[in-house]
């Protein structure tokens, strides 16, 4: 069981986040401990982008403070924003783009090389131990356009892998994927958290795929609503109060119309 006296290596202490008249994140207090699998849910327009952008360095603190591996530092090129892999969310990928899979891997050394090193025989190395991780291996010579939208976003993941990171943030991950590759994607996430050791930060609208393999759920909505062991978090009346009209539950199972993703 994962207990408090671990040092945190996310820690929002009332920290508030937005622009000139717009509250995206308010007073946020939370801490994320080495080696644990959390969850942020929440409605469309909660704040969850914001999380995510404040932890990769994009967004500075309005007030309050946070700090990550013991940083406060604000800036994008600090050397401890290396050591975050990040899979943004799922854009188009145009299969005509003349690159391959591991070209698409290798990128992912830059944040750790800076970009003026050029990769050379061992980042190659880190790069197809990635792809391996991920069992795209066999597929590193492959058009990166002619994969599957499942396949693209395991390559997307060796990617964040190979900066070596101790954080694994990913915004979004199943979103546009069939429920199959849905499925599999946060297989492969948990299967890498528990192989790799990796602190992972996985924001999601889907949270009954996740609620049985999450140490934590994070629920925001503007204010941090509840963070705890999804037993704790998933309750009606803690959800009814984010989600409103939106929220049906159905046996164990949480529906919000309004976040319901269609594959595309």
């Amino acid at each position: 069981m994962l207990t408090d006296s671990r040092q945190p290596i996310i820690r929002f202490d009332h920290a508030s986040f937005g622009f000139p008249g717009v509250i995206a994140l308010k007073d946020i207090s939370l801490s994320i401990y080495a080696g644990e699998f959390v969850g942020v849910i929440g409605p469309n327009g909660s704040g969850k982008t914001t999380l995510c952008r404040a932890v990769l360095g994009l967004m500075a603190p309005m007030e309050g403070h946070l700090h990550i591996f013991d940083c406060a530092c604000e800036q994008l090129r600090c050397h401890h924003r290396a050591k975050i892999g990040y899979l943004p969310q799922k854009g188009v990928v145009d299969r005509n783009f003349p690159v391959t899979v591991l070209e698409t891997v290798m990128m992912g050394r830059y944040g750790a090389l800076g970009l003026f090193r050029r990769p050379g025989a061992k980042d190659r190395e880190i790069a197809m131990d990635a792809l391996t991780h991920v069992a795209m291996d066999r597929h590193k010579d492959t058009a990166l356009g002619s994969l599957s939208g499942g396949q693209q976003q395991r390559v997307f993941i060796a990617r964040a892998l190979a900066q070596q990171p101790k954080v694994l943030l990913l915004d979004e991950p199943t979103t546009g994927l069939d429920i199959t590759m849905q499925h599999n994607v946060i297989e492969l996430v948990q299967h890498l958290h528990d192989e790799l050791k990796l602190t992972v930060l996985l924001i999601t609208h889907d949270i009954n795929m996740i609620r049985s393999r999450v140490d934590r759920l994070v629920l925001l909505k503007t204010w941090l609503y509840a963070a705890g062991p999804p037993s704790d978090v998933l309750k009606p009346d803690i959800l009814s109060q984010v989600y409103g009209k939106d929220l049906v539950i159905s046996g164990k199972d949480v529906v919000i119309v309004e976040d319901y993703h269609h594959p595309h």
